[in-house]
């Protein structure tokens, strides 16, 4: 019987590099980083700004070119010139608003492609813990609702509230040259209700990131949903999932209509600033006319300005909601920048690395937990020798799974060491690792897209004669035959028009593609029947000719001449060597087998199982 090793002295020890993820820096302020979005675009931005402020004058003076057409009117003075100048600014004004307008959605455009862009990086990138704990319909809303809001604050809403305050500044300046103290008055009334609007501002930020996180759970119960889509149908679960996702749905109402109110209040409040300022100014000033204080003219002029504020007070309340919409979902996306991801996947080392052929692969000592959970792993050491087949088998929730994922640097092991041809896996970069490592998982997975584009996914340069050989090795090719367009059939999304044993064998077919170094098969004859099995199970020896293969599986008849059988029981080793050999040695393995009737059941080997009990 082949022994296990002994872990060497030094396998039990913390592993150095493995921190699971860096310790997060310091929040940056929503409104830094809403003008981060904005700094490449601050050109353009300012050349919006300033073409808004044209416009605005160009109207400011359409009402004194009127006045002069009607003085020339009434006086029977010629009015061509006038007519002529009052269209040109007519004219001008609708040129240079649509220009803004232009400029300013293409910039707008430009930064909600440069977050989105930013996000995808990043969440393809996330590590597998990170994306196993969030929902993805949450993640894809950050990508698509939340950038929107961002994209509407850092372009127009940065625009609106710098057209507002310039103009109310201009405003005020005539207002304080025409009566300063009336200006005071003014100021009084619109810096009370400043007051008043910088408490319901923020509110509309909490109000927007409640709004957008209830969006994201919608998001996510439809993903729940529609993934499983035949789960639900077969089970009659339309009803439930309607309502889970008619939950969700309510909660982004109520959220939806907070920030709503909010927004109507601050509308409210800047319409109301305005009409206390007419009236104040109405009340003061036709006190000062009274008294002869102040001319009547001056008074209406006053007041002309006051109304003449209402355009740029909108503007500017306008912007600051927006700003407002904007920094409750700058949050949102920034929680991703925080996020921990695989910064070494696009390492341009892996390519350069040269290729060892069939490695051997050894587990020392390695310890692993999954978060909230008992020890997964409690020390687990064997080694496979480059070129062989070794089979995982063991009771469900042994650690076979974890196995893998902890070889392909999913997971990092909390202590021990993983090797591939001698070399520490977590001293190379996970692009060099996966590069080496083939996986079949026990599920499947095929990518939405043609059968020819799953074949190619991680081998995009094989050569047709490559394809042929790999369909001929998985017995895909008499259906590639049957299929009107051959190679180019799309399969669906995740691969729904191929059977359950179709979509394993093209699984295995893609992992063959890629002639990795290490071949990884969970459970991947589960769907075939007998006469596809056989033939995966040549297809897998003649890989092990130029392949490290490691596979797990639950039917022992899959794996009886494979060269090697580890046993696993609660995260550690039991036994490992030949079919042969634990039969004969191993109480538990030979329950396993007696049980799919590949030993007979009257042997000693129960009766010492029933005795001993389990080791």
């Amino acid at each position: 019987m082949t022994t296990v090793s002994a872990p060497p002295t030094t396998a039990g020890t913390p592993r150095p590099p493995a921190p699971a993820q860096p310790p997060e820096p310091p929040a940056t302020p929503p409104l830094r980083v809403l003008l981060r979005y904005a700094r490449p675009h601050r050109t353009v931005l300012l050349a919006t700004l300033l073409l808004v402020l044209a416009a605005s004058a160009a109207g400011l003076v359409q009402p004194l070119v009127a006045q002069h057409v009607l003085d020339g009117l009434s006086d029977g003075r010629g009015v061509l010139g006038p007519v002529l100048l009052l269209a040109a600014l007519v004219v001008l004004g609708a040129g240079l608003t649509g220009l803004q307008s232009w400029w300013q959605q293409r910039t707008s455009e430009r930064v909600v492609r440069q977050i989105r862009r930013d996000l995808v990086f990043r969440l393809i990138r996330l590590r597998v813990p990170e994306l196993d704990r969030r929902p993805p319909g949450d993640l894809i809303s950050r990508v698509t609702s939340d950038s929107a809001l961002v994209q509407n604050a850092a372009t127009e809403g940065l625009v609106m509230v710098s057209n507002g305050v310039l103009s109310i500044l201009g405003a005020v300046v005539l207002m304080g040259v025409v009566h300063p103290g009336l200006l005071g008055v003014t100021a009084g009334v619109l810096i009370a209700v400043a007051l008043v609007m910088t408490l319901v501002l923020p509110r509309i930020r909490e109000a927007v990131a409640r709004a957008q996180e209830s969006v994201g759970a919608v998001g996510a119960a439809l993903d729940r949903t529609l993934g499983a889509a035949r789960t639900v149908k077969a089970n009659g679960a339309e009803g439930r999932e309607t309502a889970r996702a008619g939950d969700a749905i309510e909660g982004a109402y109520r959220a939806g209509l907070a920030g709503a109110r909010y927004v109507a209040l601050v509308k409210v409040l800047s319409g109301v600033s305005i009409q206390a300022a007419f009236l104040a100014v109405l009340g003061v000033g036709g006190a000062l006319v009274a008294s002869g204080d102040l001319e009547a003219s001056a008074l209406i002029a006053f007041l002309l300005y006051v109304f003449y504020l209402a355009s740029p007070v909108g503007s500017l309340v306008a912007g600051l909601s927006m700003l407002q919409q904007g920094l409750g979902a700058v949050g949102r996306i920034e929680q991703v920048k925080h996020m921990p991801v695989e910064d070494d996947v696009d390492d341009p080392r892996a390519a350069a690395l040269a290729a060892p052929g069939a490695p051997p692969v050894e587990f020392r000592d390695v310890r692993f937990a999954y978060p909230g959970r008992a020890s997964a792993l409690r020390g687990i050491s064997y080694t496979v020798a480059g070129g062989t087949q070794t089979a995982l088998v063991g009771l469900s929730g042994a650690g076979k799974t974890t196995m893998f994922a902890l070889l392909q640097r999913f997971h990092e092991p909390a202590a021990g060491q993983i090797l591939i041809d001698g070399v520490d896996i977590a001293t190379l970069p996970r692009s060099e690792v996966r590069r080496r490592i083939a996986y079949v998982e026990q599920e499947s997975p095929v990518m939405a897209g043609t059968i020819e584009d799953n074949l190619r996914y991680a081998a995009t340069g094989a050569s047709d004669e490559d394809i042929a050989e790999v369909l001929g090795l998985t017995r895909l090719d008499s259906l590639i035959d049957r299929l009107p367009e051959g190679l180019r059939t799309e399969v669906g999304n995740r691969g729904v028009t191929l059977s359950g044993g179709e979509r394993q064998r093209l699984a295995i077919a893609r992992a063959l593609l890629r002639r990795p170094e290490v071949l990884l098969l969970d459970e991947a004859t589960a769907q075939l029947d007998a006469s596809n099995e056989r033939a995966l199970r040549e297809a897998v020896d003649q890989a092990a000719r130029r392949c490290t293969v490691i596979l797990i599986a639950h039917r022992l008849s899959t794996v009886t001449g494979a060269d090697q059988i580890v046993v696993l029981e609660h995260g550690l080793v039991r036994a490992a060597g030949t079919h042969a050999e634990l039969v004969e040695a191993d109480v538990l393995y030979r329950e396993l087998a007696s049980s799919q009737m590949l030993v007979s059941e009257g042997d000693e080997g129960i009766d010492a199982w029933a005795a001993d009990g389990p080791r």
